[in-house]
């Protein structure tokens, strides 16, 4: 299978080595597309180096200024369809996401149409570093407010680590998705049921970022949950077709 893994960055220098070292020794076949968002640090600079050291296997797009999550990721899913992906992976660089997940991702994308790592599903865990507070305005965003504007089903309708097919993708018609910000995660899963898809929610453990700053601040957030509105706006309520199932794990 084709795999495609796309890594929007901005001010990730200490993390974007290791991450594609990581990547790169998954017993899977992947390319990576690095998106650099023309980060303050050395981040760039090392992606080119690593494109140099793995020619044909990473990429690198540097875009002129912050340009946003959901434009970072619409033109990484456009640029892997173009070179013939079966399959694209969506993550962090951040460590977040462990890139252990990814052989059992594209493995199941085979069957469905998207496979979502999951905090939310039996057996997904939280770093118990998060503060109450924090895990109540994620579990709150998901379990409440998004379910309750836009009826979804997926319980983790803000997750960033998705691997899609490609029919999935196609079927969605990437120009027709406005959002840039975080809430880019949860019109893609709006999509994804809107359109009777086949989604697996896969349980992950969450890991805080290991170094670095987060980018998820408090306006962040706030824009992200009014923005909420606009999804159910712009294409109306759901039909419930889709199939969401969760993988189930032993405690």
């Amino acid at each position: 299978m084709n795999a495609f893994v796309i890594l929007p960055t901005y001010n990730e220098a200490e993390n974007i080595a290791p991450m594609v070292t990581q990547l790169l020794a998954l017993p899977v076949s992947l390319s990576i597309l690095i998106i650099d968002d023309h980060s303050q640090d050395r981040t760039g600079e090392i992606a080119d180096r690593l494109v140099a050291q793995h020619a044909g296997r990473v990429h690198i797009l540097h875009r002129a200024g912050k340009l946003g999550l959901g434009t970072a990721y619409i033109t990484g899913f456009k640029w892997a369809l173009e070179r013939g992906a079966d399959c694209v992976i969506q993550m962090d660089c951040d460590f977040s996401h462990s890139p252990d997940y990814l052989p059992d991702f594209v493995a199941r994308v085979r069957e469905y149409d998207v496979v979502v790592g999951s905090r939310y599903v039996p057996g997904g865990r939280l770093d118990p570093r998060w503060s109450g507070w924090r895990y109540f305005l994620s579990k709150w965003a998901n379990s409440i407010w998004v379910r309750f504007i836009l009826g979804t089903q997926v319980q983790d309708a803000t997750a960033g680590f998705k691997c899609w097919s490609r029919h999935a993708l196609e079927r969605i018609g990437l120009d027709q998705v406005k959002s840039n910000g975080y809430v880019f995660q949860v019109e893609m899963a709006y999509l994804c049921e809107k359109l009777g898809m086949r989604i697996l929610e896969w349980p992950i453990y969450f890991e805080d970022r290991r170094i670095g700053k987060s980018k998820m601040t408090v306006p962040v957030k706030l824009e992200a949950a009014w923005r909420v509105f606009q999804i159910r706006l712009r294409y109306g309520g759901l039909n419930h077709s889709a199939q969401v199932e969760y993988q189930r794990v032993s405690a």
